[in-house]
């Protein structure tokens, strides 16, 4: 076993217990003559009396516990002292008097939501003059929208005086109808420099969208006249096309293509005069919709009244047209649209029952069912298949809410089972307006229609009767009818 002298003269091997620290002493010893010898002589005491324990031999032996406890204990006391070292307390600044905490906030940066009252307020000085008045602005800029009252009422509102509302109305004679003017119209006002309070302020500049097509500007010369300045806008009147597969619905198909509601539904509503919307339209079926459509150099585009409405339905095409100056619709052949009763009477429905003897669901036996039956939501629209008068409006027993129209030459419908009712009798209804609303008044099992066709006192099957045809175009009117609506289909589809 080596031994102090062994260590302290590099005879040790560095594998012997303590080796590593014999070797650190020689080394000390050589930098540090005199510290080494005393470093030396109290490391190989400790080494010999065994205090010092590798932990990483000789485990579960004794001195290796001796050694772990000595660890815990040094461990131990290092945290008794560090948990008991007393704080340090700073310096605690004096509480500010309320003079001082106001002399800071003067001082400081006040945010708006506190008031936003900042800097100290002096007295003045012999340099001051007071102002009789508080001065104005030499002129105030204003944005201001038409109203239900019109232009002169919102640039009275404004504060434009009497006299140059006189003279702004003598200039816009003839050029806009002030009274006109869409609700919402923006209007860019300026207002200048007035001689006292108790006067208005004179109009400096006034912009606004006269018309489509047609921008004004009024300002003020150097004689202090008003002056109108007319700044036309170019405008692309090209009627719109647009196409889609109907799909699972045609509503929704033609609202994602754009179009309003009041197209969809009039394009419809023509539609129902020549197809049944339950048995011929189908999903693969595609529309085609020409609106009128004018589009401003600025941007804005603006959507007139339905031109044609087409279907495709495979080797089938079907082409309605307006014309004339009543605005009916007609047939690529020239033949009228509206030849008799519209097919379907209700917007949207689906046939939920049809025309002959069923067994009825509530009375409980067989009986003849005179009419057809059409499924929609409570509360969707009834139009009126074809113009007449209206003989009845109000309960009907069984059929619940119910409306019969007289169209004449022994023709009548019934409406029956509806939520609402909106004509009167002896009312004068044409082809298309609403009647009522769907329902389930009556011996009703859901909310639907049941539609009945009477000619001359027997009820007919709607799907199958034949009524008299309305007028045809010939000639030279028929010529021009074919040219007009071959130029629209030459217009290219929207998309």
């Amino acid at each position: 076993m080596a031994t102090a002298a062994d260590f302290l003269v590099g005879k040790a091997s560095p594998t012997v217990r303590g080796g590593a620290g014999a070797a650190r002493i020689l080394a000390l010893k050589a930098s540090l003559p005199r510290a080494a010898d005393v470093i030396a002589r109290h490391a190989a005491g400790i080494v010999e009396d065994g205090l010092v324990v590798d932990l990483g031999e000789g485990i579960g032996s004794g001195p290796w516990w001796r050694g772990l406890a000595t660890l815990g204990a040094l461990c131990g006391a290092v945290l008794a002292i560090g948990l008991n070292v007393p704080p340090i307390i700073g310096a605690v600044p004096p509480k500010r008097s309320p003079a001082v905490a106001e002399e800071a906030r003067l001082l400081g940066i006040t945010p708006l939501a506190e008031g936003s009252s900042m800097g100290r307020r002096l007295a003045p000085t012999t340099l001051a003059r007071p102002l009789s008045e508080a001065p104005e602005r030499p002129r105030v800029e204003l944005d201001a929208r038409v109203g239900s009252g019109g232009l002169q009422a919102a640039l009275r509102r404004a504060g434009v005086g009497r006299e140059d509302l006189d003279a702004l109305g003598q200039l816009l004679a003839g050029v806009v109808n002030s009274s006109g003017l869409s609700p919402g119209t923006r209007l860019d006002i300026v207002l200048g420099r007035r001689e006292s309070k108790s006067m208005p302020r004179p109009l400096q500049d006034l912009k606004f969208r006269a018309a489509f097509d047609l921008k004004v500007e009024v300002s003020r010369g150097p004689d202090g006249a008003l002056r109108l300045k007319r700044i036309p806008i170019k405008v692309d009147e090209t009627p719109l096309r647009v196409t889609g597969e109907v799909g699972r619905s045609l509503q929704r198909a033609a609202r994602a293509a754009g179009l309003p509601a009041n197209i969809i539904n009039e394009y419809v509503r023509q539609m129902s005069h020549v197809l049944d919307f339950q048995r011929d339209m189908r999903g693969q079926n595609r529309f085609e919709i020409i609106v009128e459509h004018r589009r401003a150099e600025t941007g804005e585009t603006q959507m007139g009244q339905l031109l044609y409405a087409g279907l495709r339905k495979g080797k089938e095409d079907i082409s309605l047209m307006r014309w004339g100056p009543r605005g009916k619709f007609f047939r690529a052949n020239g033949e009228s649209a509206e030849r008799g009763l519209m097919r379907t009477p209700v917007v949207g429905a689906r046939t939920s029952s049809g025309f002959g003897m069923r067994f009825h669901p509530i009375l409980g036996y067989s009986r003849m069912h005179q009419g057809l039956d059409f499924a929609a939501r409570t509360g969707t629209p009834v139009i009126a298949s074809a113009a007449g008068t209206v003989v009845q409006a109000g309960w009907g027993g069984g059929y619940g809410n119910l409306v019969v129209i007289d169209h004449g030459r022994g023709l009548r419908t019934r409406y029956a089972h509806m939520h609402r009712i909106h004509v009167k009798k002896g009312q004068r209804v044409e082809q298309g307006v609403k009647v009522g609303e769907v329902g389930s008044t009556g011996l009703s099992t859901g909310p639907h229609l049941h539609y009945e066709v009477w000619q001359n006192g027997k009820a007919v099957d709607p799907r199958s009767a034949k009524f008299h045809s309305g007028s045809q175009l010939t000639g030279a009117e028929l010529s021009r009818f074919r040219d007009r609506m071959a130029q629209l289909k030459r217009i290219q589809a929207a998309g």
